[in-house]
């Protein structure tokens, strides 16, 4: 029969040893699951993340801010970060798709760019959700030679009358034209073009003008895609895409590399475009938010996120980064404005869920030309 003393200590080895387990359950494993845009981080980020951290990175793209949104308010999306567009985080946040971020945790925080952080709050109330990755603008593409050919030299490449005027669309559509699958983006700028309010809560303005117009652009709209004019502008397999600076960028660069005579330049026109954030956020079912932090503050780093930049061709919000952006990114307007250009911009706000029901059937319309 075991004594008192041995039978004290056996209990205490007993409750030593489930403290361990549980703080071994307690710890988190070196795992996190990122959501991002694709061709949007440099090829090295992660693999650098992991041998700095130890964390391992389970990576994963989206190419529109539907796909991610229908995760997010599905609940169970299996990621530790994901990244919307500032103004579809600022409706998950009245869902309650996030977590509150521990900016304790975010050593790098300071980095960040103060009057950025305080038009992001217009979303984010105190920046409670969300930290800014990228941003860009939403403009048109080209194929400058087959433009030209298309519709002479005097072809209006500075202005929305490129693309949402049908007599230059139908000449255009003979080398092929792209139109991002992002309705609240493409519908502003049809808005913009008419001159309405690109952020409009009337609710007709959307099924009558910028439904009209985009209806009468239909026939000559090769496809709809957020991704696929990236290799198409650089082949040369369309000749105008209304798409993301970055990837347009992405594809001027692609094309310079392969030698083939494609050159592909970006234009912000000259009638306003939109400017957007991409946000770094924590899903709140996210299972690895410890390390999801980690990965956000080491997205923070200077140096990390200016190599990324400089690998994607987008801007990014970190003041500190600045030295460590290459020239060539810094002095290209399609990346960093004029402030004439960006004097016309605007940014997207949250519409009322009344207003992006009407958005998504008036889209479906003109997705199908009916």
């Amino acid at each position: 029969m075991m004594n008192k003393t041995g039978y004290g200590c056996r209990l205490g080895l007993l409750a030593a040893g489930v403290g361990m387990a549980l703080g071994v359950q307690a710890q988190e494993p070196a795992q996190v699951n990122f959501y991002n845009w694709s061709d949007y981080i440099a090829e090295d980020t992660l693999a650098n993340f992991t041998a700095e951290t130890g964390i391992n990175v389970t990576y994963d793209v989206f190419d529109s801010n539907e796909v991610l949104e229908a995760r997010l308010l599905a609940g169970n999306t299996g990621f530790d970060v994901v990244v919307p567009t500032g103004d579809f985080m600022g409706r998950q946040i009245q869902a309650g798709a996030f977590m509150e971020l521990d900016k304790s945790k975010l050593s790098n925080y300071g980095n960040l760019d103060p009057q950025i952080m305080a038009l992001l709050a217009e979303k984010d109330p105190d920046n409670k959700f969300g930290v800014p990755y990228l941003w860009g603008t939403t403009g048109i593409g080209y194929n400058v030679e087959k433009v030209r050919a298309a519709l002479g030299e005097e072809a209006p490449v500075d202005s929305w009358d490129l693309v949402m005027k049908p007599e230059n669309l139908a000449k255009l559509s003979q080398c092929g034209v792209a139109f991002l699958d992002a309705p609240t983006e493409v519908f502003a700028a049809a808005l913009n073009y008419q001159g309405l309010d690109p952020n409009s809560t009337n609710a007709e303005d959307y099924t009558g003008p910028a439904t009209e117009l985009m209806l009468s652009l239909r026939p000559h709209i090769t496809y709809f895609h957020s991704s696929k004019y990236i290799n198409d502008l650089a082949n040369g397999d369309v000749c105008v895409a209304v798409g993301w600076s970055g990837d347009i960028l992405q594809a001027r660069d692609r094309a310079e590399e392969a030698s083939q005579g494609v050159e592909v330049a970006y234009s912000i026109p000259k009638e306003g475009a939109l400017m957007w954030f991409d946000m770094l956020t924590i899903p709140r079912d996210a299972r690895h938010p410890d390390n999801a932090h980690k990965l956000i503050d080491y997205l923070m780093q200077p140096e990390v996120i200016a190599g990324v930049s400089n690998y994607v061709a987008y801007a990014n919000a970190n003041s500190a980064a600045r030295e460590f952006v290459d020239e060539e990114i810094l002095d290209d307007t399609g990346i960093y404005p004029t402030e004439e250009a960006a004097a016309k911009l605007y940014t997207a706000k949250i519409l009322p869920q009344s207003v992006n029901r009407v958005i998504t059937r008036a889209w479906t319309r003109v997705k199908t030309g009916r």
